[in-house]
């Protein structure tokens, strides 16, 4: 069963640059939205992700191609009609003045409204089901101004909920927000796709939430190539590491994060178990080091392989560094000391290497 709501066909994305001049940004998309379906458009900046997402939704005409709405042409559409059918939540903060959070969130009903805007009890009971929904019953009677950025951006996809659409666009509806703001908006977008059955496509930065939450990735290259997939598709096709790979910075394949090439120091030996020994080693391989490690067993056999090696002693007190570097031992009680002594012995080992070079 084809469940496809929103569609393009050979879509050529771009704008003019003059009269006679176009710049075509990415050409040839032949995509869709499925009902109840998470989609994450992701890409580097200036690659056209703005571009694209006001393209499918009527406000910039394509330069070749179409876009589809149930399968009508979307710039066909009259504008009543296709507000009734798809909602738009954009970056930039709309000054709405005095308005409360219930009355902007009432504007997302402005396409079933007589002339003078009147609602009707389904129309009120619909507010209130999209206040609900995104968690803000109470920031209702808050004036829109005196909310936080992730509240004001609870009630701005309020209301665009209250068009009832079927598909909901979003460009960076994360942009301004801290980190567990950008979870919860996130995983809310998740749980709507899911309750309401609508497509939800929305642009972001926040390329670890998008593997962890999208059903689906639309990843835009600058060369103009979009790659569609699940997330670990793109991942395992070397689309998502060739897309944003630049210099000094590497997508790890296995570990699903991005890398800063930091240059090397040395070679550490790590002896423990435990997550303090996780926290170490991310420590650790955060300045430059590189880790080897062993459990306690192999303490003595292991240590004499290399010059310096740490010990994690953990217990329900507290926890210890034991470093030991050519049979002299140390001890420090938080990661920030021994990443600083460290430091200090790999310089030194350093001159030594260089005076016996020479």
């Amino acid at each position: 069963m084809n469940n496809s709501i929103l569609t393009t066909h050979n879509l050529t994305i771009g704008y003019k640059t003059s009269r006679k001049t176009v710049r075509s940004i990415a050409s040839d998309i032949s995509v869709s939205l499925l009902a109840g379906e998470l989609v994450c458009l992701l890409g580097p900046n200036g690659a056209g992700k703005s571009t694209l997402l006001r393209s499918l939704a009527g406000m910039q005409p394509p330069i070749a191609g179409e876009v589809q709405l149930l399968g009508e042409n979307i710039y066909h559409l009259q504008p009543q009609e296709l507000a009734k059918r798809l909602s738009l939540v954009l970056t930039e903060k709309v000054d709405v003045g005095m308005l409360s959070a219930y009355s902007l969130v009432t504007l997302g009903r402005y396409p079933y409204t007589d002339w003078w805007g009147n609602l009707t009890n389904d129309d009120e009971a619909i507010v209130h089901w999209a206040i609900k929904s995104v968690g803000a019953v109470h920031l209702a009677q808050c004036q829109v101004s005196e909310l936080s950025d992730g509240e004001r951006q609870k009630i701005m996809i309020a209301r665009a909920l209250a068009q009832s659409p079927i598909v909901m666009l979003l460009d960076e509806p994360t942009a301004f927000l801290d980190l567990p703001r950008r979870v919860e908006i996130m995983q809310l977008l998740r749980q709507l796709a899911r309750e309401t059955n609508q497509a939800i496509l929305l642009s972001t930065h926040d390329l670890d939430l998008a593997l962890r939450l999208a059903d689906k990735v639309w990843l835009l290259s600058t060369n103009g190539i979009l790659h569609v997939g699940a997330p670990e598709d793109l991942v395992l096709s070397g689309a998502f590491a060739d897309t944003f790979c630049s210099e000094g910075v590497k997508f790890d394949i296995a570990s699903g994060e991005f890398h800063i090439h930091i240059p090397h120091k040395g070679e550490i030996h790590l002896i423990g178990e435990g997550i303090a020994v996780t926290w170490t080693i991310r420590a650790l391989e955060r300045v430059g080091f590189l880790v080897t490690q062993s459990a306690r067993s192999s303490t003595l056999e292991d240590a004499t392989q290399t010059q310096i090696s740490v010990e994690v002693i953990s217990n329900y007190e507290q926890v210890l560094w034991r470093i030991t570097n050519s049979k002299t031992v140390y001890t420090h009680h938080s990661l920030y000391e021994m990443i600083k002594f460290l430091d200090y012995l790999s310089k030194q080992n350093s001159g030594v290497k260089s005076q016996n070079l020479e």
